[in-house]
């Protein structure tokens, strides 16, 4: 998962909206390990989950990545009280848990289901761009 990271980290840009959706343990936080070592990020990355959304500047002057975690939100107006729609443009902002939440901060964003195989620990994946700025991306980029 830290590997696919890296590779999707080589597509983001500011401005790109994340949404990452898949049981506990699927390997979302891992994903997103991965996204801030190819972001160059300063970390730790960890789960957000009881602080709901940090922020990782960058230390090679690309953008900040904004990691944030709706698994504890009850619905869109406390999606709305986190402002992440302030530091949309400007960051990589990546929101685990947020289907259903974070679709409206921008009608182009990537999201990514991730589930596994309980029996052999395997991931599988599932990226759908959405918007133009997603029709980008050749098929079979990552």
């Amino acid at each position: 998962m830290r590997a696919l990271g890296v590779k999707i980290a080589g597509l983001l840009r500011a401005g790109d909206l994340v949404v990452l959706t898949g049981p506990l343990g699927a390997g979302k936080t891992t994903l997103t390990q991965g996204i801030g070592e190819g972001l160059k990020v300063r970390g730790p990355i960890t789960s957000p989950t009881f602080v709901i959304a940090r922020v990782h500047p960058s230390l090679s002057g690309g953008p900040a990545l904004v990691h944030a975690d709706a698994y504890r939100l009850g619905g869109t107006l406390e999606v709305d009280d986190l402002d992440l729609d302030a530091s949309l443009a400007d960051s990589v902002t990546v929101v685990e848990w947020g289907e259903g939440l974070v679709e409206g901060l921008s009608d182009e964003r990537l999201e990514i289901v991730i589930d596994r195989d309980d029996t052999d620990e395997s991931r599988y994946v599932l990226l759908r761009g959405v918007g133009s700025r997603w029709s980008e991306i050749p098929v079979g980029t990552i």
